[in-house]
């Protein structure tokens, strides 16, 4: 395939990738890690490995009983395992999306690296308890691997309750998550006296805030990262609509502007893992294949910073 493909579109590229599986008999789904290696970083509590290309859940797993909606979502999530992917991260404030996400990993394949997370988002002790043992159920795990403090909510009562059950067992790791930026320089200041092994916050080639302060305070706190929202609510695909992707995109095996947005922001040395949230069976593939290959170095992040500002 050429990568120098002018004005192709993610769509478009999507769909060459699919017609190629069918014509090789291979599942598409399964091209894109071909002879290209897995990109992970390490979180640095643990030392373990995790790849950089997670699953968000924020309204696109919204979806009750649609039994169309529910079939697509498990397509969805065996893509996302088909092509090494490990973290799905949800919440209570998602609507039915863990019991969605419970539902539907029943019956998905190849689900044995599941890195699963979640929050807590209420008040009181009793209340996040009784919440967290809600979710255990909904998403059918008897150990979450994240359990994270949903935008700081009651967060010191929480925390308190997290360490407990990370010291017995029941989480493996502690996390706190904010996707508002009025709310940085708390979380700048919890950061700074608390130890947590995640945080997670909103990053994406045109919101760069957190470069300043945010992702310089996790890397010297040794706390590993989780980025929602990277592609800004579509934001960013408005903005590059009808463009070409740039020809110098493959010298790091680019091959849409989805994976441009994403290889920007797992290049990052303090980014662990990227959480894109998608209903769509073509762009969970195009998500995944940014996870795949070769990254932009410092100078090429640049040269990508100076493209999209100029569109």
């Amino acid at each position: 395939m050429n990568n120098s493909f002018g004005k192709t579109t993610r769509r478009q590229f999507i769909r060459t990738v699919c017609t190629l599986g069918s014509v090789l008999s291979l599942s598409p789904t399964l091209l894109l890690a071909k002879n290209k290696s897995v990109i992970t970083k390490t979180i640095p509590s643990s030392g373990e490995q995790l790849p950089v290309i997670g699953m968000g859940s924020s309204r696109t797993f919204d979806v009750n009983d649609d039994h169309a909606a529910r079939s697509n979502i498990s397509k969805v999530l065996q893509a996302f395992f088909d092509n090494s992917g490990a973290l799905i991260d949800s919440s209570p404030m998602y609507g039915t999306s863990e019991q969605v996400i419970g539902d539907v990993l029943k019956s998905v394949k190849n689900k044995s690296a599941l890195f699963a997370a979640t929050k807590v988002w209420t008040d009181g002790k009793q209340q996040g308890i009784e919440q967290m043992q809600r979710s255990m159920q909904r998403m059918g795990v008897k150990l979450f691997d994240l359990m994270q403090i949903h935008n700081l909510r009651d967060w010191e009562v929480h925390l308190d309750t997290l360490r407990s059950w990370k010291k017995e067992g029941k989480i493996r790791y502690i996390g706190i998550t904010t996707s508002h930026g009025r709310f940085h320089e708390e979380l700048e200041t919890i950061l700074e006296k608390e130890v947590f092994d995640f945080v997670q916050f909103s990053y994406n080639i045109g919101n760069r805030t957190v470069e300043e302060r945010l992702l310089p305070l996790a890397k010297e706190r040794g706390i590993a990262t989780l980025i929602n929202r990277p592609f800004q609510r579509g934001d960013l695909f408005r903005k590059t609509k009808n463009e070409s992707l740039p020809k110098w995109a493959a010298d790091f095996d680019c091959n849409s502007w989805g994976q441009f947005f994403l290889k920007f922001i797992v290049s990052h040395p303090a980014v662990t893992c990227v959480i894109p949230a998608t209903s769509k069976v073509h762009h969970v593939i195009d998500n995944m294949g940014a996870g795949f290959g070769r990254l932009p170095d410092s100078k090429t992040r640049q040269r990508m910073i100076k493209t999209f500002e100029s569109l």
